[in-house]
Formats: C-alpha cells, sequence, structure tokens
C-alpha cells in the first residue's frame, strides 16, 4: 500500500513500502516535458535533462556526480516525455538517504555551467541522429507529426539540432525556474523504507524547492476528417510502418477496454496480428500492437517491419484484424486470456521498487489520483465482450485511421487504395 503526504508548499510525497526487497528508489517527476515547450524552445526539456548531470555546488563535476552512486553499487538515469521529466536512483536499502541526498541534489542544485552546455549540445545532437538513422526510432517521430502536427504534441521530443545549437544557459535556466517548483514535483520512495522517517528526509531535502506557480501547456487540437498517410523516402531492405488510429486519453471511462483491445490485436505472442503476421505468414520479425494515453491525446497503433515487397499485404491483413474485431465479437476463451495477461504482467512489472516508484507517482502526476494494481483489476474485470466491441467500433473509423511507412516509396495512391475498413 502507498502513503501520500501533501505539504504546505504543494510538495507531494508517495511512499510505497514493500518488505520483499532489499532496495529503496527515489524518483523525482516533475510535471513539464515537450508538451510543455514553445517553437523556439522545443527540446529544452530534454536539454534540461542532460544538464542536470554536470554538477551541483557540493558535487561540481559529472564525475562526482556518477561516482557518489558508483562506489555503492547504484542504478540512477533520467528521462523525458511529453508529459514529465523524471530523475531517479535505486540503491541497496541501507543507503536511502544518499540516494535521496543525491536526486534532490542535482534537481535543486544543478549549476547549469556554460562550458558544459557547449559540449552538451554535441552529445544531444549526435542522439537526434542516432534517432533520425533508426527507423524503428524515427517512425514515432513521424507518427507524432503526423497525428498532431505543428503543435508541441507534433514536434520531436528532443527538439530540432538548430535549437539544440542555439539553446542558452539563460533558456534553461528560465525554463528550469519557471517548472521545477514545489507544486509540480513529486517525490517517491520505493522499497524497504521506514516511511515517518524517511518523509521527514524528503521534507529536510527538498525544504528548499521553489513556491512559485508553474507555467502550463496549451491545449493538443485534434483535427482529421479522412485518412492520413505520411510516407518517409529511405533506400532501405525493409519498410517499417506504423498503421492506427486516433483513440482515448486517460481520462477516458475505456481507456481499460481499449488496452484489453490491444492486447487481444497485438499485445502478446499469442495475439491475433503476431500469429497472423509473424507465425503464419512469416513476412515480418517484429510486429506489435500499443495504445498510447496521455492527458490529453490518445492513440492505438501497429508497429512493424516487412519487406518491401510485402508492406501492401501486411497493411492489408492489419487492416482486417482491425476491421473484423470491430465487426465479430471476441470469443470469451480470448477475451479471458488478454484480461488474465495484463492481470499476469502488471504483477510481475510491479516487483521492483523503481517500477512501483513510477507506477505510484506516474498516476499522481498525470491524473492527480492513484489506483492500485487491485483497483486497476478490478476495473478490468467489468469491462464485458460487448465493450470491447463499441471500442472498436469508435477507434476503428476510416477518418480516424493513420499510416506512417518508412522505405523506399514516394507514392502514396496505392497506399490510399488499402484503407478499407
Amino acid at each position: 500500500m502507498y502513503t501520500k503526504t501533501t505539504l504546505k508548499n504543494g510538495l507531494r510525497i508517495i511512499t510505497v513500502p514493500q518488505k520483499s526487497t532489499k532496495a529503496v528508489t527515489a524518483l523525482v517527476l516533475v510535471g513539464t516535458g515537450s508538451k510543455y515547450e514553445t517553437k523556439k524552445i522545443n527540446g529544452i526539456s530534454h536539454f534540461l535533462e542532460h544538464m542536470y548531470f554536470k554538477g551541483t555546488k557540493k558535487r561540481p563535476s559529472t564525475i562526482a556526480i556518477a561516482e557518489t552512486l558508483d562506489k555503492i553499487g547504484g542504478i540512477y538515469n533520467a528521462f523525458t516525455g511529453e508529459e514529465y521529466t523524471g530523475y531517479y536512483a535505486k540503491v541497496a536499502a541501507s543507503h536511502a538517504e544518499l540516494a535521496l541526498d543525491w536526486v534532490s541534489d542535482i534537481y535543486l542544485n544543478s549549476l547549469l555551467p556554460e562550458e558544459e552546455i557547449k559540449k552538451e549540445r554535441g552529445v544531444i545532437v549526435e542522439e537526434i541522429n542516432m534517432y533520425y538513422d533508426h527507423p524503428m526510432f524515427y517512425l514515432g517521430i513521424l507518427w507524432n507529426q503526423l497525428l498532431y502536427g505543428d503543435q508541441p504534441a507534433g514536434w520531436p521530443l528532443f527538439g530540432t539540432k538548430e535549437n539544440v545549437i542555439g539553446m542558452t544557459q539563460q533558456d534553461l535556466l528560465n525554463y528550469m525556474k519557471n517548472q521545477y517548483v514545489a507544486s509540480n514535483t513529486i517525490v517517491c520512495l520505493s522499497g524497504r523504507i521506514r516511511e515517518k522517517e524517511i518523509i521527514s528526509k524528503v521534507k529536510k531535502y527538498f525544504s528548499k524547492i521553489s513556491t512559485k506557480k508553474a507555467k502550463g501547456k496549451s491545449p493538443v487540437i485534434e483535427k482529421q476528417n479522412k485518412p492520413q498517410i505520411l510516407l518517409q523516402p529511405r533506400e532501405t531492405d525493409q519498410t517499417h510502418l506504423v498503421l492506427g488510429a486516433r483513440a482515448y486519453n486517460l481520462f477516458h471511462p475505456q481507456r481499460f477496454t481499449q488496452e484489453i483491445l490491444e492486447v487481444i490485436l497485438g499485445g502478446m505472442m499469442s495475439s491475433r496480428l503476431f500469429i497472423e503476421v509473424r507465425e503464419k505468414l512469416g513476412i515480418a520479425y517484429y510486429i506489435k500492437t500499443n495504445v498510447n494515453s496521455d492527458p490529453d491525446t490518445g492513440y492505438l497503433a501497429t508497429q512493424a517491419g516487412v519487406d518491401n515487397k510485402n508492406v501492401e499485404k501486411a497493411i492489408s491483413i492489419i487492416l482486417r484484424e482491425y476491421k473484423k474485431i470491430s465487426q465479430k465479437k471476441v470469443p470469451a476463451k480470448e477475451f479471458k486470456k488478454a484480461k488474465d495477461y495484463i492481470k499476469g504482467k502488471t504483477a510481475l512489472e510491479l516487483e521492483s521498487s523503481d517500477a512501483q516508484a513510477t507506477f505510484y507517482a506516474g498516476q499522481e502526476l498525470l491524473e492527480n489520483k492513484i489506483l492500485t494494481p487491485e483497483e486497476i483489476f478490478k476495473k478490468i474485470d467489468k469491462i464485458s465482450i460487448n465493450d470491447i466491441l463499441k471500442v472498436a467500433k469508435d477507434i476503428f473509423q476510416p477518418n480516424k485511421l493513420n499510416l506512417v511507412l518508412i522505405g523506399p516509396f514516394k507514392d502514396k495512391s496505392k497506399f490510399q487504395k488499402l484503407f478499407k475498413i
């Protein structure tokens, strides 16, 4: 079970005790990411995340930051998303306070030295090159671009090379001061902890956090009245594609229904698309269906890599399965399997302290409420076969369909002819 403590300054503390582990994870989440950026500073959330490992007054260099936890075998990192940025340290339980000291230090006291900013520009540009060179990664960037266009939700998470090269110390400082504030921050401690003691220590380490009001984000505008296709011509032996539809956000009442739909279609090795495309036809090494649900956006999409000559066949099969599940009820046995898969996978994923921290803090940040695994399972149990049919009919409509292709193609017309569902 978890405990939520809200301090007078607005800082939220989530504690999740686990007797079954010898580890502790200290996670700090801030409610800002690429959706909170303007065109001029697109990529700044990600840039700032990088800079938080470049030194504080107490630990004045990258080596000092890293060695603090390397010396005790700790695991540490950071991540940036569209809605949040996170910093964490996972250590043996005996070093819990050190992890909290470390993560609070980089979060509150990073110096953002000018000389390190200059060097990090080159690092991030190479990271961008890596993503653009890798079709499986680049697909996600193009997918968001197709769905959301020229607005924060449609811009690349790490920005453009031009933005990165032009990012200044003052830009980073201003963004940090506007977003990294108490009311926009969650500190989560999970694992083998003593709750009262650790909450007291969080109060101490985060006593100097800013209490100013964080800046919000622009609403996402979604416009689509016909199927959309985005081609990225590239001379490849394999075509990578994403085919899916706009779907439900985090607050939609059928959010968990679409997750069952995802699993049935392509979320496991015995899912419909995995069996049809990989096992029966052998035309793809990887094929998977994913649901993405944010507070203001959502989609269900299938991604695959196939030989160039099999692209049309793969698209036709995916569309066929989308149509089938929106017209015919899922058999009871398959329906139960999908539910049990979600429950079992969730239980396994939540064995570690870092997964627990992300699970509880992420819900609090994005939804401002927390459901335990048991509460989620009860919601899943209430979903019916008719719910699956209803949701599939709603999602899989021609005017919601989208396709992104990376491969040796320049003509959209032959793919447009396939968009029948």
